[in-house]
């Protein structure tokens, strides 16, 4: 997908994106620096964090991407680095929960431990990093991505912590998009499907047959390919910015037409 010329639909705007180290979040962060926002991306990969940061800032020294380390799954990292974000510019017009993690493992192999990882970072991590976000949206409003998946509504092997915590991002979207409609902030979510990131690589790399797995995934797509990182960073501009002025509490299908198969 060829870089689009900017259009500036976020500018002047102060956007926080988690996990915006690698991936999604990436892809996220730099469209939203092209489109004028000052961006802060929260990560607990520092190294990832902060080169990542540096990369960005280069390409655009005028609006340099600052690092903010927080591991989701600690209440007083979130709002320390929430704090640190206030003494920078005191407030905040898009906040993208993007940051999760993924595990796949039998119903027999699973573990307290693993479910308690999984919807720690994904749901209840989303949850808190939003509660202590919201203060920083003036009266203007602003808005709130949440990134959910094609597992919050469809059924994969062993995935049932993440289909779990990407549902319950589903209903946290619509339950806050209610709630936070009167302080004029709208919360929306992308369910996205199959993406080529660096997780999905090093999957496949260790596949029995990454050829084979690579045909058969992209062959479920009625569009012919996987998605990409921009698939999902072009939805999350749309939704963060002004030309989805009208639009609350729904979760956007981003999947190349995926979930078709599985309804035909």
């Amino acid at each position: 997908m060829s870089e689009a010329k900017s259009t500036n639909r976020l500018a002047r705007r102060i956007a926080l994106i988690s996990g915006g180290a690698q991936g999604i979040g990436r892809a996220i962060a730099a469209l939203f620096q092209r489109e004028g926002a000052c961006v802060f991306i929260l990560d607990c990969d520092e190294r990832s964090g902060n080169q990542t940061a540096a990369e960005l800032s280069a390409q655009n020294p005028a609006l340099p991407v600052k690092y903010l380390r927080s591991d989701l799954r600690d209440p007083g990292e979130i709002h320390s680095a929430v704090g640190a974000l206030r003494k920078f510019h005191g407030r905040v017009d898009v906040l993208v929960n993007n940051a999760g993690v993924e595990l796949e493992k039998s119903l027999q192999n699973l573990t307290v431990a693993d479910w308690d990882l999984v919807l720690d970072v994904n749901l209840r991590g989303a949850f808190l990093l939003t509660q202590a976000v919201i203060p920083l949206f003036t009266e203007s409003g602003g808005s709130i991505v949440n990134i959910s998946s094609i597992h919050a509504s469809h059924a994969f092997p062993d995935s049932i912590p993440y289909a779990c915590s990407k549902a319950g991002v589903v209903a946290l979207t619509r339950n806050l998009a209610l709630e936070l409609a009167s302080r004029h902030i709208r919360v929306n979510c992308i369910c996205p499907g199959y993406i080529d990131t660096r997780l999905w690589e090093e999957y496949l790399r260790n596949s029995p047959d990454p050829k084979a797995l690579a045909e058969q995934t992209t062959a479920l797509h009625p569009l012919g390919r996987r998605g990409i990182p921009a698939d999902i960073s072009e939805a999350a501009l749309f939704l963060a910015s002004d030309s989805s002025a009208f639009i609350t509490g729904t979760d956007l299908i981003v999947d190349g037409g995926l979930t078709l198969r599985a309804h035909s």
